[in-house]
């Protein structure tokens, strides 16, 4: 056997730069780069390693690592899970600093590869800078926050355990149902030992996507209670977007008529203007897609986790008979739900055949088309606003965004606010154009998580929607936007404080305390310049008043050749009153305040509407 004698740092970046995957029909590196920020523990070995490839897996410097981390997230959301990056740091502070990174991708399903340094395996220097020792455990490190955050977690600890990890760690990423982050935690000696590797390991291996079909049995019943169903539903998720099956997705809804609501995730999976989307569903849903499940004898989840947004907490549909398809069956069995355990795309495909000559009742479309036409109606209404308009929505900036961008664009939010305004009432042309990180609602995800954005798709235009709040925990990225010749267009929407949080503060009979600016302990209210702020990081970025201003803008953004921030002011209490659902919030049982009492009567209320699984 031929061997080649190499640190285990230079074999891991030779090793992953050699990983293949299709997609479009070509054969790529599924690893599209790695995000570094280099320290003790990672400079001398992985940051040599990655110097000698840099021409076959580009290292790319950010300013944060969760910010680099968030990055990662995107590029492999945006890419569906067909390609991801890699991200290493230092021990310590560089390393914790990616744990709220991995738990959105574990969340949300998302393959990334961590390598942070840790620890002398030797333990001769110990405790080495940023070590944390423990008392009572000799081999804990602060690597092991990543452990319930990661779907596979290794420590590598002698050279030769990379010919083992690194292909685990692979086929975990790869796996359309195990899907999510791996962490390696390279001990940083090891990193810089030399081992005698097997040539063929490093040989170029390609990786092919799985498609598991479901169970005959499992799909014969679904097939059985649709054609059974008076009203049924189909919620489409994000696992109709990573399976690549929105073009199945359509042919069964325009071969049956049936009724498609989508999820965070799942926007996007058809457009939003094919007649049997009736848009999105749950807390931030909409009007249609709300009352078609309550109406719902059947509700079918394609490739959906149903978390509380999307079940209303379990109060939706708490009568309808559920199937769930999913690749997982922890997902597939929620809710008591029958499942169908496969591939989106071929449960899909396979369901229509199996539902030839069959279609939704006239009179149940009619009625779903009446609701959308009502909500459409409705969205206008929410999104509309005068040109001289101050102090708008955030829906009214929403319709001056959507209205300024391409078709094509790709819009990119997390967290505040603002994602439940999108979900209501962004309008989705392609898969892909709404970029959305709801599973862990994650502050500070959205300008970092627009890099990936645009790292994926060059040739999109991308558009971040960020409040005041989240721009304020996260905007380091701006400058990496630059660095990289990125143009993001950026709209801060400043409604000073935490706008989204006050509300529900109020809804729940709280009084205004720590969320507002105003509401809080301050000797002095900030008057933080968010324009001059980002141009200090190198973005273009202007101040604007009015929504007539707003659009001018974006117009200057849109045409820029580099990231652009346009800062609005905006009414921090105002939201969409259409659509939407019951959401459980535990309001106390006991208050001296009767705000609190009123509100936990109307909490008692919708919790009776839950769905019994006794």
């Amino acid at each position: 056997m031929n061997m080649i004698r190499l640190t285990a740092a230079q074999a891991t970046v030779r090793w992953l730069a050699v990983q293949q995957v299709e997609v479009d029909g070509v054969r790529v590196p599924y690893f599209a780069g790695a995000w570094a920020i280099f320290g003790h523990g990672n400079v001398a070995g992985l940051g040599e390693a990655l110097y000698a490839h840099r021409d076959v897996l580009p290292t790319l410097r950010a300013h944060n690592e969760q910010g680099m981390a968030h990055a990662a997230v995107a590029y492999a959301k945006q890419m569906r899970r067909q390609r991801a990056m890699v991200c290493t740091s230092s021990i310590g502070p560089g390393a914790t600093n990616m744990v709220t990174a991995a738990a959105v991708a574990h969340v949300n399903r998302l393959p990334v590869l961590f390598l942070p340094g840790d620890v002398y395996a030797s333990r001769r220097p110990d405790p080495v800078l940023q070590q944390v020792e423990s008392f009572v455990d000799g081999t804990v490190t602060t690597n092991d926050c990543f452990r319930p955050v990661s779907r596979y977690f290794d420590r590598i600890m002698r050279p030769e355990q990379i010919l083992d990890a690194l292909p685990k760690a692979m086929a975990v990423l790869r796996d359309p149902a195990a899907c999510g982050p791996a962490t390696l935690a390279f001990c940083q000696d090891v990193q810089a030992e030399a081992f005698d590797y097997p040539v063929e390991f490093f040989e170029p291996r390609f990786w092919p996507t799985r498609r598991p079909p479901p169970d005959a049995d499992e799909l014969d019943a679904l097939a059985a209670a649709i054609r059974a169903a008076k009203r049924p539903l189909l919620v489409a998720g994000g696992g109709v977007l990573y399976s690549l099956a929105e073009g199945e997705l359509a042919a069964l809804a325009d071969a049956t008529g049936l009724p498609v609501a989508e999820t965070q995730a799942g926007k996007g999976g058809l457009p939003w203007d094919n007649p049997r989307n009736l848009g999105s569903i749950g807390v931030t849903g909409s009007s249609a897609a709300n009352n078609a499940a309550q109406a719902a004898d059947l509700v079918v989840g394609l490739g959906t986790r149903l978390q509380d947004f999307t079940t209303g907490s379990r109060s939706l549909f708490p009568d309808a008979r559920l199937f769930q398809v999913n690749l997982q069956p922890f997902d597939a069995h929620k809710h008591g739900a029958m499942p169908v355990v496969g591939d989106a795309r071929v449960v899909i495909a396979a369901l229509r055949a199996r539902l030839t000559g069959w279609r939704v009742a006239q009179d149940v479309q009619d009625a779903d088309t009446g609701a959308l036409s009502r909500w459409n109606t409705d969205v206008q209404a929410a999104t509309a606003g005068a040109t001289d308009m101050r102090l708008p929505s955030d829906a009214q900036v929403i319709g001056a965004v959507q209205a300024s961008v391409d078709d094509d664009a790709v819009v990119v939010c997390a967290a505040g606010g603002l994602p439940g305004e999108l979900h209501k009432l962004w309008r989705c042309n392609r898969p892909g154009g709404y970029h959305l990180e709801y599973g862990y609602s994650c502050m500070g995800y959205e300008i970092a998580g627009a890099l990936g954005v645009k790292l994926a798709q060059p040739d999109r235009q991308v558009v971040v929607m960020v409040g005041d709040g989240s721009y304020l925990m996260m905007n380091s990225e701006l400058s990496t936007s630059v660095m990289l010749g990125l143009n993001l267009v950026v709209v801060v929407l400043d409604n000073r404080g935490f706008g989204c949080i006050n509300r529900l503060q109020h809804a729940t009979g709280g009084a205004g305390f720590n969320n507002l600016l105003a509401d809080s302990a301050h000797e002095t209210l900030p008057q933080i310049d968010f324009a001059a702020h980002a141009r200090s990081l190198g973005a273009d970025a202007e101040h604007v008043a009015t929504l007539g201003e707003l659009r001018a803008a974006l117009a200057r953004a849109c045409a820029a050749d580099r990231t652009s921030v346009v800062v609005i002011d905006t009414d921090p209490r105002k939201t969409t009153e259409a659509g939407g659902w019951w959401w459980d919030v535990a309001v106390p049982e006991v208050s001296a305040r009767p705000e609190v009492n009123d509100a936990r009567r109307a909490y008692e209320a919708g919790a009776r509407m839950k769905r019994d699984l006794s």
